[in-house]
């Protein structure tokens, strides 16, 4: 006689672990969210369009407030949550958030009107060899001597100035001593780090992030190099 297979189940006990895996999906999914992005991905793509009616009038107010205050303030929390972690922040102690102000503008030379040679006025091709957000991150490096400079990032603009929100880290605090993904800034091999170029910004002013080979012989690997002719 032949073998007989085994049995199948009874259809009722089909339809219900059919139910059981159709109710467990939706549960999965929605643990994922909707398009499986998390809130730091709406926050930057509040951020792209400050034309849009929640974002500018949230803008206005704040560029109300923050004339009001001055150069350098300390703040709680960031204002820009998904750039400040993409950038190293952390929501623990010896992390300062500071709000720097800084002038705007690209420090244009009035034409002089006395005689001499066109060439010789001074004016044209003549522009800052910083940029404003390395100028700011140098400036709270100043107000806070005891911090680190870790990373920055723009908040807003009006007519006449910038603001930047710069990461600074106490090098030494235990809880930074203690983690071993920042406490390599504890060294003194990485102090002033905003004065020597070292941070985001200062890496991307000085050509080492979208600029190699040919051209770019100068800026590496230090400030100091090549008799000091680094960028």
């Amino acid at each position: 006689m032949a073998k007989e297979g085994k049995a199948a189940p009874p259809k009722k006990e089909q339809k219900t672990k059919a139910a059981e895996a159709s109710a467990a999906k939706p549960a999965a999914e929605s643990k994922k969210g909707p398009s499986g992005r998390n809130m730091y991905h709406y926050v930057g793509e509040a951020w792209k369009d400050l034309s849009t009616d929640d974002m500018y009038d949230v803008m206005w107010q704040r560029y109300v407030d923050w004339r009001k205050e001055g150069t350098f303030v300390r703040v709680d929390k960031p204002t820009r949550i998904d750039k400040a972690r993409a950038l190293g922040y952390k929501a623990k102690q010896g992390y300062v958030i500071v709000r720097a102000k800084v002038r705007k503008g690209g420090l244009r030379k009035h034409r002089i009107r006395k005689g001499r040679k066109p060439k010789r006025k001074g004016i044209l091709k003549i522009t800052m060899r910083k940029n404003i957000q390395r100028v700011a991150e140098e400036r709270v490096s100043k107000k806070y001597p005891n911090l680190e400079a870790l990373a920055s990032y723009w908040v807003g603009e009006d007519g006449k100035h910038k603001w930047f929100e710069v990461i600074m880290v106490d090098p030494n605090h235990p809880v930074i001593k203690s983690d071993p993904k920042i406490n390599w800034i504890c060294s003194p091999k990485n102090s002033t780090r905003a004065f020597r170029g070292l941070t985001p910004a200062g890496k991307r002013g000085r050509g080492l992030v979208r600029t190699r080979g040919r051209g770019a012989e100068k800026v590496r690997p230090s400030l100091g190099a090549h008799n000091r002719k680094g960028t």
